[in-house]
């Protein structure tokens, strides 16, 4: 019999009807004994939630009523590691959020270095996916599949749309095309990434630890003064979003 998965608070992000699955999937794995956590913190703007209508609160599950990068800026900005606090706190990314924590880590950057410019660049360079789409906000959407996948797809080792080996890993992409715009030149650190994993029954998630490493690693990029740019990703085995957020040198001190 396979351990429980352990977490202390799980933030679904949305409570819609993606949310709202993953709530209703994360209560019943604590009920047979495949999960335990403190509570699950579900994240929506509509009070009214579909989450909220059809689940309801509970001991161990509670609704925020905010916007999300509101949320996450108390949230994040607050948080410890999970050394010091325990069992680790999880969040559970909705397939069609924007990319929070891209720009959590961002904000982050432009209040540390308010002198500087801090600016989101285009990713250069070519990933390798068959899917590979810029949107408005510079943020780039690449995915291995260039079909449509099974919803809640837990993407296992053999790839259910093709029924077929999944010979591919979105995190060896990325790591692979930040070293060959180092090999270009770039001064690109990183990638941060945020890897999202099945967790449990049908739930995947990535840790607050990986989000405040990410945190941690554009500080160091920025810390000599010199200009940098860090590659940011939030993914899965299939499936990511890329940004590159640039740091303009410090501006040297009037003698």
């Amino acid at each position: 019999m396979s351990e429980p998965a352990v977490m202390r608070d799980v933030v679904v992000v949305g409570g819609g009807c993606y949310g709202t699955f993953y709530a209703g999937q994360l209560a019943k794995a604590k009920e047979r004994g495949k999960a335990r956590f403190r509570r699950v913190v579900v994240v929506d703007r509509d009070p009214a939630c579909r989450a909220r209508v059809e689940l309801g609160e509970a001991p161990d599950r509670a609704f925020v009523v905010r916007q999300w990068d509101d949320y996450f800026g108390e949230l994040l900005g607050g948080a410890a590691r999970a050394a010091a606090a325990g069992s680790p706190d999880y969040i559970v990314p909705s397939p069609l959020m924007p990319h929070l924590m891209f720009q959590w880590v961002l904000a982050r950057a432009r209040e540390r270095w308010p002198g500087r410019a801090i600016d989101v660049a285009p990713v250069p360079g070519e990933p390798g996916t068959p899917y590979d789409r810029t949107g408005p906000d510079r943020t780039r959407y690449v995915s291995f599949a260039d079909w449509i996948c099974p919803t809640h797809c837990i993407e296992p080792a053999v790839c259910p749309a093709i029924g077929s080996a999944r010979t591919w890993e979105m995190g060896d992409a990325v790591r692979g095309l930040a070293e060959r715009l180092r090999a270009a030149g770039e001064p690109v650190h990183g990638p941060a990434l945020f890897v999202c994993r099945h967790h449990v029954f049908g739930v995947g998630t990535f840790a607050v630890d990986a989000v405040l490493e990410g945190d941690a690693m554009v500080r160091a990029a920025g810390e000599s003064g010199a200009a940098a740019a860090v590659l940011v990703g939030t993914i899965s085995s299939c499936h990511g979003a890329l940004n590159l957020l640039r740091i303009g040198a410090a501006q040297a001190a009037a003698g």
